[in-house]
């Protein structure tokens, strides 16, 4: 059963929502209660088999879970070295693995009496799959996007407003996923009666980040049982590797793997531009320091005085300067990597990911995809890579042309 992902791993937070020095709860006393009661509501559903039946049968007959464990030969021989398979999210209904937490997140809503989601969104995935379940069920959506996002991601925004959600662009800040989430926090606090936050990444107040990685662990859970069946029982990657921006995606893969010592955990960042004094990239553990932004106590891309910086990615999904807080804990205790890969390796990555395999993907797991191509050659063969296909680059489409000059007027 579903359950089986909360009560079969090690690992989590405290009971004051901290892994090591990071998480935690820093919200304004208007958000208290409802954070509570959140907290209250998910503990309870844990442990209840009708919410795990319905979240099964959602995952299997809406989503269509599982999603296929990919064997890219071409690439594998292209490459040399290790044997490499995509872990196919971007098949998912909506493209992409953010679908898997919102469902939960919205049954919970429902179970509460919230009739109002809202979310917030950077690349827009989230934003489509909150949109779509809050159309299956009846529910008013609005969903908040920077500005900036809402011109380079048009595709995802004329998917929202399809499915009946109010886009909000937000013009505050720099106007991306840092800025969308600060006016969706300000719209619930306005609005707490029958409003309900879906937060897309594993980062926000606690029960957040443990919460939405809980709902994505069906990523790593469905790779131990489809591997084992692929190569042999008992079969394990060697590797495993996932883009990050919160780190919703790489915490879905990582956590079922946590336990096993012999599995080499990578979680890849935006480069940008180069990782430099710039911060013209948004990687938070490579570029960043610890503080405290929406709702919890993180690495973060930070001027001297504590003010956060914007960063930059070519990716609106990682384009955010922080990262979720058990990502942080891993760090610190050294049981993940954490690597950054610039726009020009992604760009590289997703062309040839097109032109081995026949997928196009999202520029999100292009940068994941861009370090399996620098490691894989010097990897003996009977090493084995799983790399999640997080979303797939239909939404990309133009800011991929752009960058590689092609002209997309008919």
């Amino acid at each position: 059963m579903a359950e089986d992902l909360i009560n079969s791993f090690m690992g989590g937070p405290d009971e004051n929502g901290r892994f090591g020095l990071h998480g935690g709860r820093f919200v304004s006393e208007t958000l208290m209660p409802l954070i509570l009661d959140l907290e209250a509501e998910y503990e309870n559903a844990k442990t209840d088999d009708s919410f795990w039946a319905e979240m099964d049968d959602l995952w299997t007959h809406y989503v269509g879970r599982p999603s296929p464990l990919y064997y890219a030969e071409r690439m594998t021989q292209e490459l040399g070295g290790a044997k490499i398979y995509l872990k196919r999210d971007e098949l998912n209904h909506t493209g992409a693995h953010k679908i898997n937490n919102v469902l939960g997140q919205i049954i919970l809503a429902r179970r509460m009496g919230k009739t109002r989601i809202i979310a917030e969104t950077g690349a827009g995935q989230h934003g489509v799959a909150t949109a779509t379940v809050c159309a299956k069920f009846g529910l008013k959506c609005v969903v908040y996007m920077g500005a900036h996002d809402v011109e380079r991601q048009a595709p995802n925004v004329f998917r929202m407003r399809l499915l009946g959600a109010e886009v909000v662009p937000v013009t505050s800040g720099r106007g991306t996923l840092k800025d969308a989430m600060n006016d969706a926090l300000r719209d619930w606090v306005t609005n707490v009666r029958d409003t309900f936050y879906c937060i897309g990444t594993v980062a926000g107040p606690h029960p957040y980040p443990a919460m939405v990685r809980d709902f994505q662990s069906i990523i790593g859970k469905e790779v131990r049982t489809q591997l084992a069946a692929q190569e042999g029982e008992g079969r394990l990657p060697d590797t495993v590797i996932a883009a990050i921006g919160g780190g919703s995606n790489a915490m879905g893969l990582f956590y079922p793997f946590l336990d096993d010592e012999s599995v080499r955990i990578i979680g890849v960042e935006a480069g940008g531009k180069g990782v430099d004094e710039t911060m013209q990239h948004c990687a938070s553990l490579s570029g960043g320091r610890p503080g405290v932004l929406h709702g919890n106590r993180t690495y973060l891309l930070q001027d001297g005085d504590g003010q956060i910086l914007e960063g930059y990615s070519i990716s609106a999904g990682l384009d955010y300067p922080g990262i979720g807080p058990e990502h942080s804990w891993l760090h610190d205790i050294g049981r993940a990597e954490y690597v950054s890969i610039t726009d020009a390796e992604a760009l590289a990555a997703f062309q040839l990911s097109c032109n081995l395999e026949g997928i196009i993907p999202a520029l999100e797991p292009s940068h994941a995809l861009g370090h399996v191509i620098k490691i894989a050659p010097d990897l003996p063969s009977d090493h084995i890579i799983v790399m999640n296909m997080c979303g797939r680059g239909d939404k990309d489409i133009f800011t991929v042309a752009k960058h590689l000059g092609f002209d997309m007027k008919i």
